[in-house]
Parts: C-alpha cells; structure tokens; sequence
C-alpha cells in the first residue's frame, strides 16, 4: 500500500527518472513512520503525567508543611513528629517549612494562595483561626471559607505558674488570698490579645479577682520576671522547665483536659472554677478547594499517626492530648471557639483590637 497520496508517475528511460519513484516512497514511509512515532509520544506522555496528578495518586512527591511560626517552638516540634509519621504512611517526604510573621497570619494568609492540589498544606494552631479572626479588625482571610480543614491533631493547655513567694499552694488557695489583696498582683504575657491574655482575663472574670495585666514581647521575658518576682502570675504552655526545677509554682492547667506531663495536677475547671476552659489546638488544613479524596486521604493518615506508640509518647510529653478529629467536627470546633472567645473579649477592659 503506497501511503502517499501523489499517483505514481510514468517510468521512462532516464535514470534519474527511475530512482526517483523509490527514492520518493521511501522518504514518505519515513515520514508516515515519525508522524506515528510523535503522534504516540503526544499521547502517551500527557496521559502519564495527568495520571500520576490525580487524587488517587496523591502524594507523587514531597509534600510541604507551612508551620506559620518560627521554628523551635512547641509546634514545629509537635509538626515535626506529624510530618515523620506522614512520610511513612504515605510515601512521600513531608517538609516542614516556616514562614513566620505577624503572628501567624503572613503563612495562613500564604496557603490561601496557593494551588489546591495537597503539596503544600497549613499545620497552625487556632492562634491563627480563633484568636485573629477576634482580635483583628481586617483580617486578610477568612479563617473558615478560605481553608479545607483536614483534621485536629490534638490540643493542649497553658500551666498556670506562681512565684513561690506567694503563700498558696493551690488554686482554691491563690483565688483566695487575690481577692484579699485585690490589684496587687501582676500577670505577664506575651502581649494584648495572646492566648495568655485571654487566659488572664478569663480568670481574672470567673475567679472575681483583680489583677494587673503586664504585656510582653513574647512568654520568655514575662516567665523571667515571674521568676524573678516582678510579675507574680502567668499562663505560660512552656513553664514545665521551670516548675520542675522549682523556680515557679504549678497551681493549675488552663485546659479541660488534664495535662499529660502533670496527670495529678486538676484542671483549673476541676479544681475551683467549673467550667473554666482555655485550650490550644494544633491542626492540620489545606487551601480551598483541596479535592475531597485527598482530604481523607490526609485525615486518615492523620489518625494512622496518632495510633502509633511512638507518635503517641512524643506528643504526649510535649503536652498535647491526641484528637485526630472529622474535618466537619474541626470547623464546628473553630466556630465554636471563637465564639467563646469573643464573649472573653467583651470583658477585657478597652478590648483587645
């Protein structure tokens, strides 16, 4: 069969005239023979690629973890421990990277930026979905339309630490000797508007005592001046260093939970005032309009991580009650919260904007 399409001409004599048929049909069977070949090529590759970025092949590579604050804290290191079972669950790298600033919100406000494909995810606490979407006026997203929620991964409370030098021992025992000295005790934070603040206030409302709100520039300097007796209260998720080595007094945890590195010590809810409950969660979220499959595909990674011994007692000395919850319970749990906290907020004296 002659596939090209020129009628095949007259032979005479000449001999050039006679090469030139053969010479013709062969160039139009090579021809024909790379046009198939690159017709193929077309094909196949596309398909190839357009199938490895399905979402039931996700992950097909590493996967980017945006922890909206600086590394070294108490959530690089709990995402940290998330990441590593993540990359064996799933088979892909899980990389945390930080992109810290302005409290969080420069990496949440990142995410919502970026395609919603699953290689780059947000791993933040509600610092960056309850606390901003109170205390900020013009916030830059919306901390529930702008995001795929995927799971929380746990929460965790503050330790509310006294100097030594006052003479309580316990909860019951500090409410009552603030409300004999009423505006002569100090609390730190890590400045207006921080958890701790809001852990303060709501104390400070329940346990109907008066005390003096000192801001800081982060926990670190507040903790040093409880320490060192300048400030005589504060609510501080780190203070375990310090309380067991004694330079501060454990008299409760802000939590509904009992914290896990302190099982005897009673919740500030159980201990005096019910219902007193101020917990921070750690979660896991995508950019808007992340496929559903591997959003469960992440959620269920999520809990195969939190089923695991190892996970289980890295995150459990850190402080954090495992949850690995429904992305439906996440949003109610955000709702919720923040709710709460603008009630809170309605009290703080000039409030917290």
């Amino acid at each position: 069969m002659n596939f090209d399409s020129t009628p095949t001409p007259k032979l005479t004599p000449t001999p050039a005239r006679q090469s030139a048929p053969h010479l013709k049909g062969g160039q139009s069977w090579q021809r024909w023979g790379t046009f198939l070949v690159l017709l193929i090529a077309s094909l196949t590759v596309p398909c190839d690629l357009w199938a490895a970025d399905t979402p039931l092949n996700y992950p097909n590579r590493p996967v980017k973890l945006i922890l909206p604050y600086a590394a070294g804290g108490f959530s690089d290191q709990a995402s940290r421990v998330i990441g590593e079972s993540l990359t064996r669950t799933l088979g892909q790298p899980f990389i945390l990277e930080s992109k810290a600033g302005g409290g969080g919100r420069i990496g949440a406000e990142y995410i919502t930026k970026v395609a919603p494909d699953g290689y780059e995810l947000l791993m933040t606490t509600n610092g960056t979905h309850t606390y901003m979407a109170v205390t900020e006026k013009n916030l830059s997203y919306d901390p529930i339309k702008d995001f795929t929620p995927i799971s929380l991964i746990g929460t965790y409370g503050l330790l509310m630490v006294i100097n030594p030098s006052i003479p309580a021992q316990n909860l019951t025992e500090f409410i009552k000797y603030a409300r004999a000295h009423p505006g002569s005790l100090n609390y730190a934070t890590s400045g207006v508007g921080s958890g701790l603040h809001f852990a303060g206030e709501l104390f400070k409302s329940m346990a109907e005592v008066s005390m003096v709100h000192i801001p800081y520039k982060g926990s670190g300097p507040g903790m040093q001046d409880v320490i060192a007796g300048t400030c005589q209260v504060i609510f501080d998720g780190g203070a375990k260093p310090f309380v067991d080595a004694g330079k501060v007094r454990l008299i409760g945890t802000t939590s509904a939970k009992r914290d896990p590195r302190y099982p005897q010590m009673p919740t500030m809810g159980e201990a005096a005032l019910t219902g007193y409950d101020l917990t921070y969660w750690l979660g896991l979220l995508g950019p808007k309009g992340l496929p559903k499959e591997i959003q469960m595909k992440l959620n269920a990674a999520i809990k195969t991580a939190l089923a695991e011994r190892d996970v289980q007692v890295k995150l459990n000395g850190m402080g954090l009650n495992l949850v690995g919850s429904s992305p439906e319970a996440m949003v109610s749990d955000i709702q919720q919260e923040t709710e709460k906290l603008r009630a809170i907020a309605a009290t703080i004296p000039g409030g917290v904007q």
